[in-house]
């Protein structure tokens, strides 16, 4: 039986932290009940890309959920939520903090109807602080929480990043760990709790090499300085002569013995500790001598921590994924099967009946009645 089978969530949350939390949670068997606004929806329903007008990245964040279709401003449309939140055992939102708590939907409003309720509010910056108000996106946390300000290019300038780490790192994922505890902590005392996400502060633990050379030694990290922003051969990237990139990470010494003996690198600079931008430039320049594919050719079958830098297109083609199921699951929409978003949740705990469609909105709301 699925872990979560016979729980219900209901699901307020729109866009990414949320419907990602709730998309591992059903994996794992529960019932999820998206709340959506009238007329639209979830935004993301609009989002380009689109298959036949359905927005491919709602599809694959709200895969095997219910939606209902419900103006939360309206006083009689809340109260026919009432039945839901009385039997639900999780709620999740992502609104400004307050925002519910207007609309009569707070926690303190729901655990007065039900009282083991566990209530996970996921927001950026937290449910109370200076910036609880403030409006916010991924790039914010980061650029907020110093992440950013390692990331330089070569022109000094910080670099965009291409992943919402924030969302689902900082949101979605604590979301979905918080409300997992909180539900054996219920299992244990029968009471349900509040859980307060702030995506940007979980940020920090992310940097946690970081934090403590700064609080125990006083040395705050530098961008393209450090062992993980460029401040070692060990930890680096290197073009080759047909203009691609090798990704090289031997940073323990049987790695880094196995990868300065296939480069070729002079034994007076094997000791990186002596002049490391030396090392580096050195490394760079026999990277540059030959093309990926003999670089490739070379590291194969040597324990050595260097991959190409590939595109998603070259990734996934990648029989490595194919051969552990990354993307065995299916899901259907525009009239055809697609693979599915992959899944964090072992095979072991999934709910092999999971739907395989989003849902349209507001197809469930005769569970209003």
């Amino acid at each position: 039986m699925a872990p979560l089978k016979d729980l219900l969530i209901l699901d307020f949350s729109t866009l990414l932290p949320g419907p990602m939390a709730t998309l591992m949670l059903a994996e794992a068997g529960a019932e999820v009940i998206k709340v959506e606004r009238p007329g639209t929806g979830d935004d993301m329903r609009g989002y380009e890309p689109s298959v036949q007008g359905e927005g491919i990245n709602f599809a694959m964040l709200n895969r095997g959920k219910q939606s209902i279709e419900l103006n939360l401003k309206d006083p009689a449309a809340r109260d026919r939520l009432r039945p839901l939140l009385e039997r639900a055992d999780v709620v999740i939102e992502q609104f400004r903090p307050g925002v519910m708590t207007r609309l009569g939907l707070g926690y303190e409003d729901v655990r007065a109807l039900n009282p083991d309720i566990i209530y996970c509010s996921i927001s950026g910056w937290g449910a109370s602080g200076p910036k609880a108000s403030e409006a916010g996106h991924d790039l914010n946390y980061m650029a907020e929480t110093g992440i950013l300000g390692l990331t330089l290019g070569s022109d000094g300038a910080p670099v965009l990043p291409p992943i919402l780490a924030a969302d689902i790192a900082g949101g979605a994922y604590p979301a979905m760990v918080n409300i997992l505890l909180a539900l054996r902590q219920r299992d244990k005392t029968g009471e349900g709790c509040w859980i307060d996400v702030a995506m940007g502060e979980n940020l920090f633990p992310f940097l946690y090499w970081a934090l403590g050379n700064a609080s125990a030694l006083g040395r705050w990290p530098r961008a393209g300085g450090e062992t993980v922003t460029g401040g070692t051969p060990r930890y680096n990237i290197y073009r080759t002569r047909d203009d691609r990139f090798i990704a090289a990470a031997p940073l323990e010494d049987k790695f880094w013995a196995n990868f300065t003996r296939v480069v070729g690198l002079p034994a007076e600079l094997c000791d990186d500790d002596k002049d490391p931008a030396a090392t580096t430039g050195a490394v760079a320049r026999l990277i540059a001598e030959k093309t990926a594919d003999e670089w490739l050719a070379a590291f194969e079958g040597v324990d050595i921590c260097c991959s190409l830098v590939r595109s998603l297109e070259e990734a996934l083609a990648d029989p490595h994924w194919n051969a552990r199921g990354v993307f065995g699951r299916g899901l259907r929409m525009g009239g055809r099967t697609v693979p599915a978003l992959p899944s964090v949740i072992a095979p072991c705990l999934r709910d092999d009946r999971a739907g395989d469609l989003a849902p349209g909105l507001g197809t469930s709301n005769d569970t209003l009645s």
